[in-house]
């Protein structure tokens, strides 16, 4: 049995256990101020559950509390800018909150949520400036390669645009992690696979897998209530996920193997909620099946 677990590789980077610290930004999203949309993605909520607020040094002070109980005296920490898009903002303004949450020692690594349409060459310009100071990863929530599921989402970008961030980006050698979600209505297994094989050819270097769940207050809660949108089994669920690994290369670091938000939203699937039991299951899964990252390419 064998795939790339980011937990692993992070170990072996540097050579203890580091922690994710989510923060925000304080941007909007161009699919909320009007500029493509005012609703966001069908999925998200607006919120961003496990964001901090305020000013970057009391954030970060804030989610390393969280984490406390579990972070031992060596640990670090990668800096996490989760919620909307977060270049999406004055680029005098980015280099503020960037240097600020790279700024502490023991902070390893900036993550960096956004969408590849927001992403201007002096944007770029200045993570590939970060990125000669410390490590920057860049995320892009690509979801689906599939136009009527991209459109069913809202996302509001097509594939090129996509394909020629991430050429951006790792032109100046900026690691690209690539979200999908898993279980989009309409979607069969197979096409969920052909998404994730176009990402293990994308040039991105990890991937994280989310399952589709529903949030309280989203534009995807009425449409779960009515019966038009059901979400996966959890056995159902843990196949696509072992298909999906198949087929992306052994190099590509998986980040997540399952999303989850906050239980107090959540509404659907419920097995969700309990991580720590799906990742017990995951990981039965996996080994029962000898899953092998890649075995299908």
């Amino acid at each position: 049995m064998y795939w790339n677990r980011l937990r692993a590789y992070l170990k072996a980077q540097y050579g203890t256990t580091v922690y994710k610290l989510a923060l925000s930004s304080g941007c909007s999203c161009p699919n909320r101020d009007g500029t493509l949309g005012t609703r966001g993605c069908i999925f998200c909520d607006g919120a961003g559950a496990f964001a901090q607020h305020g000013a970057i040094p009391d954030q970060l002070a804030a989610a390393k509390a969280r984490v406390a109980f579990k972070a031992g005296p060596n640990a670090r920490y990668i800096a996490y800018f989760q919620s909307f898009t977060n270049t999406y903002a004055p680029i005098s303004r980015l280099r503020e909150l960037y240097t600020a949450a790279m700024a502490p020692e023991d902070v390893v690594v900036l993550s960096v949520a956004t969408r590849p349409d927001c992403l201007p060459e002096e944007t770029v310009n200045l993570l590939a400036e970060l990125n000669r100071i410390k490590p920057v990863w860049v995320e892009l929530g690509l979801q689906t390669i599939h136009p009527e599921s991209a459109a069913w989402i809202r996302r509001g970008y097509d594939l090129p645009v996509f394909e020629q961030a991430v050429r951006q980006l790792r032109a100046v050698g900026i690691s690209v992690i690539v979200h999908q979600i898993l279980g989009l209505p309409g979607e069969t297994p197979e096409q969920m696979v052909e998404t994730a094989r176009y990402i293990g050819k994308s040039g991105a270097s990890g991937v994280k897998f989310h399952l589709l769940h529903v949030l309280r207050g989203t534009d995807l809660e009425p449409l779960w209530r009515s019966g038009a949108v059901t979400c996966l089994e959890q056995d159902a669920y843990i196949k696509i996920l072992e298909a999906c690994l198949r087929n992306i290369p052994r190099e590509m670091v998986v980040h997540r193997l399952t999303g989850d938000g906050a239980k107090r939203d959540l509404l659907a699937p419920l097995w969700s909620a309990d991580k720590k039991r799906v990742l017990s299951a995951i990981n039965t899964a996996f080994q029962q099946d000898n899953l092998e990252q890649g075995s299908d390419l």
